[in-house]
């Protein structure tokens, strides 16, 4: 009889440690580990997809403003810059790496920025259709890696959060040791400065031979 009470209690034991493990928190660093990676997949997705979108952006912009060639020249190499640093799951726990990556990124997205600027001296371009379906797709790139950044910052806020707080800080202290912190995407340098704004035009040059501010001479009477 004690035999039998002794193997169900086994039998129950072995059918409630999970039960008991998920309860105290076992589980918890390895799901948001994982929920984690899953976001930052998504950010390397949609960076990938701006990528792919430059250089028909480019070759149109070239073709109603190739005397623009130091900006086009500079998107192009931001870009090969930006897809040449290589990511992966351990990138998010390495600061140098991820540094590296972020700033390829925000320099990629700062000389975007002003190739769109082109447009507005180019009244042709503007009305390309093909720019303008290159220009939404980019837009719309651009808002998608602003809120899989956002979402991954937010899963990796609770994973950092987890491994300091109790009790999780046990486990991430024995069976999870090898869990570490990961790092979060942060404002560019660039957007921490407030834009420069200016009144002040430059008024064109006088006629030869008049001081600033006089008036032309006057034109030959006619008979």
């Amino acid at each position: 009889m004690t035999t039998i009470k002794s193997r169900f209690a086994r039998v129950a034991l072995i059918l409630l440690a999970p039960l008991m493990i998920a309860g105290c928190g076992y589980n918890t660093i390895p799901t948001q580990q994982l929920a984690a990676q899953s976001k930052w997949a998504e950010v390397q997705n949609q960076y990938q997809r701006r990528a792919d979108l430059i250089p028909n952006l480019v070759n149109t912009v070239k073709g109603y403003a190739a005397q623009e060639k130091s900006t086009l020249v500079e998107v192009t190499e931001a870009r090969a810059s930006a897809t040449q640093v290589k990511v992966d799951a351990s990138t998010i726990t390495n600061p140098a790496a991820f540094q590296a990556y972020q700033q390829a990124q925000d320099k990629l997205s700062g000389v975007l920025g002003r190739l769109m600027m082109i447009q507005e001296r180019y009244p042709d371009l503007k009305s390309n259709e093909n720019f303008m379906a290159l220009q939404s797709q980019l837009e719309g790139t651009e808002n998608r890696i602003a809120i899989s950044r956002r979402d991954y910052n937010d899963s990796v806020q609770a994973y950092n959060t987890t491994l300091v707080t109790f009790p999780q800080i046990i486990w991430a202290k024995t069976a999870h040791g090898d869990a570490k912190p990961m790092q979060l995407f942060t404002a560019a340098a660039s957007a921490q400065a407030a834009p420069t704004v200016s009144f002040d035009t430059t008024p064109p040059p006088a006629p030869s031979g008049t001081a600033p501010g006089s008036a032309p001479p006057a034109a030959p009477a006619t008979k």
